[in-house]
C-alpha cells in the first residue's frame, strides 16, 4: 500500500505533463502513487501517460467519462486512492526532489490533518519568476478564510487525522477542501521551504483575478454561508493577500 497517493487532474497538457511526472519519479521519497484523472483531453496527454505508466506503474491513468473540470477529476482520483496521505500536484506544476520527504516528516512531527509549503512560481520555460511566497506557520480556520497561503501543490492530507475528503464542485475546490477540513477543529501547519514550483499560465483555470475574486466570494456565501458582514470582512483581508502575492519582485 503507497503510504502517498499524488492527485493530479489533467486536461491537454501534452508538453507539460512528462516533466510533471518526472518531477514525482524525481523525488527522494519514493512510497508513492501518481494517480493522473485525465478530464477528457482532445491531445497527447493520455497517451503519454500510459506510456510513462508501462514504465512505472506507480503512475495511473483514469479517464473520465466526460469532461467535468478539476474539482471532479480530484475526486476520480481520490475515489481509487490507497494512501494514508493525500497530496495535490496539478498537472503544469513541478516539485522540487526532498518535497515529498520533507513534508511527510515535518506532518508527522506536527500531527498534521493539513499542511503545506512554500513555492516560487515558473513561467512557460521554466524560468522562475518573482519571490518565494512564504507560508504562516500554521493557520485555522477562521485565519484561512482570510488566507491565501495554501497553494494547491504544496497540500498534504493526513486522511487518518483529517476525516472524509471530498471535492465540492466550485471554482476554488481546492480551497473549499481546505476550510473542511479545518471546520473540524484541526489546525494546518505550514513548512516554510521552498519545495514547489507553480506554473503560471494564461490558460490556466486560476489565472484571472476577477474570476478568482467571484469564486472566493460565491464559496463564503454559498459553501460556508458566512453572513454578508463577515463576508466583507474576509474578503478584505483575502483581496489585500492575493494582490501581494501577485506581485513579483
Amino acid at each position: 500500500m503507497p503510504l502517498v497517493s499524488i492527485i493530479t487532474p489533467s486536461w491537454n497538457v501534452e508538453g507539460l505533463i512528462e516533466e510533471t511526472i518526472h518531477s514525482v519519479q524525481s523525488q527522494t521519497f519514493t512510497d508513492w502513487e501518481l494517480l493522473i484523472a485525465d478530464d477528457c483531453s482532445t491531445d497527447r496527454t493520455p497517451q503519454i501517460i500510459a506510456d510513462i505508466r508501462e514504465r512505472d506503474p506507480r503512475v495511473k491513468l483514469i479517464r473520465q467519462a466526460k469532461n467535468g473540470g478539476p474539482a471532479l477529476a480530484r475526486q476520480a482520483a481520490i475515489d481509487q486512492a490507497q494512501g494514508r496521505y493525500l497530496a495535490f500536484l496539478d498537472s503544469d506544476d513541478l516539485w522540487l526532489p526532498e518535497k515529498l520527504e520533507r513534508q511527510l516528516a515535518f506532518a508527522k512531527e506536527k500531527q498534521a490533518a493539513l499542511s503545506y509549503t512554500a513555492f516560487r512560481r515558473i513561467n512557460e520555460t521554466n524560468t522562475v519568476t518573482g519571490r518565494l511566497i512564504e507560508v504562516p506557520a500554521s493557520l485555522t480556520y477562521g485565519q484561512l478564510l482570510k488566507n491565501t497561503a495554501i497553494a494547491t501543490l504544496t497540500a498534504m492530507v493526513d486522511r487518518e487525522i483529517a476525516g472524509p475528503i471530498e471535492m465540492k464542485n466550485e471554482g476554488y475546490d481546492d480551497f473549499c477542501l481546505w476550510l473542511s477540513i479545518l471546520k473540524r477543529g484541526h489546525t494546518a501547519y505550514g513548512l516554510n521551504e521552498d519545495l514547489a514550483r507553480y506554473r503560471v499560465r494564461g490558460s490556466s483555470v486560476s489565472s484571472r483575478p476577477m474570476r478568482s475574486a467571484k469564486w472566493v466570494w460565491q464559496i463564503y456565501r454559498n459553501v460556508e454561508q458566512l453572513s454578508p458582514i463577515r463576508s466583507a470582512w474576509c474578503f478584505a483581508h483575502w483581496g489585500a493577500r492575493a494582490w501581494l502575492k501577485r506581485r513579483e519582485f
